[in-house]
């Protein structure tokens, strides 16, 4: 793997205590080509600018996946990647599905351990602060054809992240559009499931909500996903998520957390969630809680949720009796190793 290092950094640029998500990006980026099957120019370079030919195929039909990640760092500098085999294993699972080459680990892994190594001062220490890094893969063939690419790039940058959300969220529940269906693209993080959820989410937010609560696509009766994240309820005491399935991202901050909760004695379902459940279950006050949960967002509460003309607010509660707050705080805390991980899942990033 070839090495060439800025000239001058650009993070003087940035003021760690007041970081917007996704606003600046590291002095590097690594970059690597699959040129019908054989891998090639694996180089981290300076973060800048890439050219495509207008033909490349990630135009076109949408030969495109990614990865969300993140890097902590604790009071001593020492820096942590979070569970990253298992974003290797869905990216591969992703680009299967697209059918895209499969990336070798050693591409990967190496590339992620060098680049963030190599940029560790760009990652924050403040609690709750990270490296956000995002893979990604996609197709650049010149042929305008209707098949699978020969050529393609895989590529990782990184952003000094904060909190993805300032506030808890009001929530509409969907019962137009879909964000995915059986035996299509839903369990994969391919680029199109994002940009088919925008238009539904704008329209959403002109009424006032924050993000949408995603069903089924067959009959809208079964709850998904909300927005970009997982979804999790607290429903009589019991913490019940929609169980994954072809049409939902299996989060990896999701199953940390439901690993979380059934370790410390909260009783986990992961199995079918309904609409009507959920909007008795608001009206009776045996929902205690709900959230989402993801890479970026971590955890976040809802403070509303809507169905049809009706508006059904949570209860309110004090941070210090939430289940969805003290979730977030073990997460946060094995990820800045401020407590023990009995799940292994810190990986320590040595210095090359």
């Amino acid at each position: 793997m070839k090495i060439k290092r800025i000239y001058k950094t650009r993070i003087h640029n940035i003021h760690k205590d007041n970081i917007t998500f996704g606003n600046y990006y590291s002095d590097h980026m690594f970059y690597a080509e699959c040129q019908n099957g054989k891998w090639i120019n694996s180089v981290i370079k300076p973060f800048d600018n890439i050219i495509l030919s207008p033909r490349s195929l990630v135009f076109h039909y949408g030969q495109a996946v990614f990865e969300g990640m993140k890097a902590f760092k604790d009071q001593d500098e020492n820096v942590f990647l979070f569970r990253p085999k298992e974003n290797f294993k869905r990216m591969n699972r992703s680009a299967q599905r697209l059918e895209m080459p499969i990336i070798p680990e050693s591409i990967f892994m190496n590339g992620l351990e060098r680049l963030i190594d190599i940029d560790r001062k760009w990652i924050p220490k403040n609690y709750g602060q990270s490296l956000y890094i995002r893979p990604f893969f996609i197709a650049v063939d010149g042929i305008l054809s209707a098949k699978p690419a020969n050529n393609y790039i895989f590529m990782i940058i990184s952003t000094p992240v904060g909190s993805y959300y300032q506030h808890p969220l009001k929530i509409k529940i969907e019962e137009q559009y879909s964000r995915s269906a059986s035996g299509g693209v839903g369990f994969a993080k391919a680029a199109g499931n994002y940009a088919s959820s925008f238009y539904p989410t704008r329209l959403a937010k002109e009424e006032g909500f924050d993000q949408l609560l995603w069903t089924d696509s067959s009959t809208h009766t079964k709850i998904e996903e909300s927005g970009t994240m997982n979804v999790c309820f607290l429903i009589n005491n019991k913490l019940v998520t929609p169980k994954f399935n072809d049409n939902i991202l299996k989060g990896i901050t999701c199953t940390s957390i439901l690993a979380l909760a059934k370790k410390h004695g909260v009783e986990v379902q992961e199995r079918d969630v309904s609409i009507s459940e959920i909007i008795y279950g608001l009206k009776k006050g045996i929902v205690q809680e709900a959230f989402g949960c993801g890479t970026a967002v971590v955890i976040n509460y809802f403070q509303m949720i809507g169905y049809q003309k009706h508006k059904f607010c949570l209860p309110k509660l004090p941070d210090k009796n939430r289940l969805s707050i003290w979730l977030k705080k073990q997460l946060l805390d094995i990820q800045h190793n401020l407590s023990d991980d009995p799940f292994d899942w810190r990986v320590n990033l040595k210095k090359f």
